[in-house]
């Protein structure tokens, strides 16, 4: 069968009910699924929006290999400074030269050269450089950095999604979506190899509309007025993906969705 490498993905964490379920459940799942490394994406850790350096701290200290985020990662100045000295920790490539952080990173996982690229959509989200072509500068210097590459894009729109999934298709060894906070059922691998998914949904709240306290997102449409959303205080689900990544190749052999439910 040869050699293979397993990546654990793990959608947005939302607020304290996530934090609590990556630190009091993470280290169990990635003994459950033989994970070898483990990507987070945390950019809604503190408070629904944003992250802090403790939120960074904890996260990394339940197991994340890599923390990635998208779009709120600019809402907590006080991370700023950790965006630019924690080489795991990413905001998307796509933004402008010279603003804060790194969208790429390179972590040796028993001898593998993984890459983990995270890149964010312009489709009504705020805008940004282009995603494809921002991929394929990366790419370029990753050609004889990295064994496996792995990315996480933080964008809105299936269509966009999807479309670059099938670029990047053979290029890199998974695509996996965040941002809209709901799994998607279309986990598969494409026909050069690539393993996708569309979203790996949030890890959050149960009971809740996105993450959010229900009784506020209620509000919000029945009133049309600008109420600020609050994390649920529900039990959090974790939801993510595992791919099986053949290291002859650098391509995916599989790509499973996963939900995990907390307590805490």
């Amino acid at each position: 069968m040869g050699r293979t490498l397993t990546a654990l993905f793990i959608g947005d964490v939302i607020g304290q009910p996530g934090i609590r379920a990556v630190f009091t459940h993470l280290k169990q799942l990635i003994k459950k699924t033989g994970a070898d490394i483990v990507v987070v994406n945390g950019e809604n850790a503190a408070d629904g929006f944003g992250l802090t350096p403790e939120a960074v701290s904890t996260i990394f200290e339940a197991g994340a290999d890599v923390i990635t985020s998208g779009n709120h990662i600019w809402q907590k100045i006080e991370v700023f400074n950790l965006l630019d000295s924690e080489p795991r920790l990413l905001r998307p490539a796509n933004y402008p030269p010279g603003d804060p952080g790194h969208g790429h990173c390179v972590v040796d996982v028993k001898g593998t050269r993984v890459a983990v690229m995270n890149l964010q959509g312009r489709v009504r989200m705020v805008r940004t450089d282009c995603p494809f072509r921002k991929a394929n500068d990366i790419l370029r210097t990753l050609d004889k950095e990295a064994d496996v590459i792995l990315l996480d894009f933080h964008a809105e729109a299936t269509d966009e999604k999807e479309a670059l999934a099938a670029y990047l298709d053979g290029r890199i060894a998974a695509q996996v979506g965040t941002h809209t906070h709901v799994p998607t059922a279309d986990a598969r691998v494409l026909p050069k190899g690539t393993a996708y998914i569309t979203d790996l949904g949030a890890t959050g709240p149960a009971s809740s509309v996105i993450g959010f306290n229900p009784g506020i997102s209620i509000r919000r449409v029945l009133t049309q007025l600008p109420l600020k959303n609050e994390v649920g205080e529900s039990a959090a689900h974790i939801n993510g993906a595992v791919v099986v990544v053949d290291l002859e190749t650098g391509l995916a052999r599989s790509i499973e969705s996963i939900r995990e439910e907390s307590v805490v």
